[in-house]
């Protein structure tokens, strides 16, 4: 046992930043995962994730015992090419369709007293690995304070 606090969830890395994605048991974070390492993303923890502050960071890393380690649903527990410690940079809250509003406010993720932005979506849109990877490549594209003020009907 590491001592560190940990979390459910998935972590997979992306050009040097970390996406935690989370959700209830069967959102799809494992699924969402293979798509994203399927487009060059590496994984760094599936369903357990052990996470620190360093230097202002949260660092997320697997439990010794799942390192490597991926459920595949159908497949079963496949061992996986991954990266041991990632510093996270965006929280993927996976839910149903009907639940990931169309135009969402600005919305943070505190962990461990470090507050992360937080995007909503369904893990099984063909999109969503795209909007993830705009997410991280394009912060500003995250709704911040007052975007929604915009006349959407023109």
């Amino acid at each position: 046992m590491s001592g560190l606090p940990s979390l459910h969830g998935t972590v997979i890395a992306r050009s040097g930043a970390g996406i935690l994605l989370i959700g209830p048991s069967g959102a799809g974070k494992s699924d969402l995962a293979l798509r994203l390492i399927d487009r060059g993303a590496q994984l760094v923890a599936d369903d357990q994730v052990l996470v620190e502050v360093r230097d202002g960071l949260i660092h997320a890393t697997p439990p010794a015992r799942l390192a490597g380690l991926m459920e595949i649903r159908g497949l079963g527990i496949v061992p996986m090419p991954y990266v041991h410690d990632i510093p996270l940079s965006l929280v993927v809250e996976l839910a149903a369709a009907s639940d990931v509003p169309r135009l969402p406010e600005k919305q943070q993720f505190s962990l461990c007293g470090v507050d992360l932005p937080l995007v909503r979506l369904n893990a099984f849109e063909v999109s969503t690995p795209n909007k993830i990877e705009l997410a991280l490549t394009h912060p500003e594209w995250i709704a911040s304070e007052g975007d929604n003020d915009r006349d959407t009907d023109s």
